[in-house]
């Protein structure tokens, strides 16, 4: 074996971009990213159209308003609400309903919000914040354990067509309802 020898061969022949994609994946997963994407994608046309001006020929049109400030307070807020839900994915309910209220608020405030296209970047971001749900860890399986050659594997015993026992019974202890005569409870709390 010499010096120039990889110490296992294949372990790094993977592209580095190849490595980037797949990490930025997973980052990507883990959190509300469209729904932030979408939020600040809505924050751009809004802060940008009241300070825009179009030239036609020697014609100059200026989309100003008067509540030009006011506009460019939304389109930044909802910039940074977007780029929080990247990496503060806990506060995924407070930026989606934030997004959805400025959003809102700009329709009357900048240019019909953005002329409808930051309006509906906005609206459709912050439901997704609002709905988002992060995803349960997938948990590792135990191994089965082997049986003896004189055990069987116990099986809980079913109803009509394979339907799990009922528990409809008094005393039985799945029954939470607080209200079975064997209890002594009628239902009511009792203080003390």
């Amino acid at each position: 074996m010499s010096a120039e020898t990889p110490a296992a061969p294949g372990q790094h022949d993977e592209h580095y971009l190849q490595v980037f994609r797949r990490n930025f994946r997973a980052w990507r997963g883990d959190r509300p990213f469209w729904a932030g994407l979408f939020i600040v994608l809505g924050g751009f046309p809004i802060a940008y159209f009241p300070y825009a001006k179009l030239q036609l020929g020697h014609l100059t049109l200026a989309m100003s308003t008067t509540a030009g400030a006011g506009s460019l307070i939304i389109g930044v807020l909802l910039v940074v609400l977007g780029i929080s839900l990247w990496f503060q994915k806990h506060v995924r309910t407070f930026a989606g309903v934030a997004a959805i209220l400025l959003a809102l608020v700009s329709i009357p405030v900048s240019n019909l919000g953005g002329f409808l296209v930051g309006f509906l970047f906005a609206m459709i971001g912050g439901a997704m914040a609002v709905s988002w749900v992060p995803g349960e860890p997938v948990e590792e399986h135990a191994a089965p354990v082997p049986l003896a050659k004189d055990e069987a594997p116990v099986e809980a015993p079913a109803g009509p067509a394979g339907t799990a026992p009922e528990a409809d019974a008094v005393d039985d202890p799945n029954d939470l309802s607080g209200t079975s005569p064997s209890n002594g409870a009628n239902g009511r709390h009792s203080a003390g």
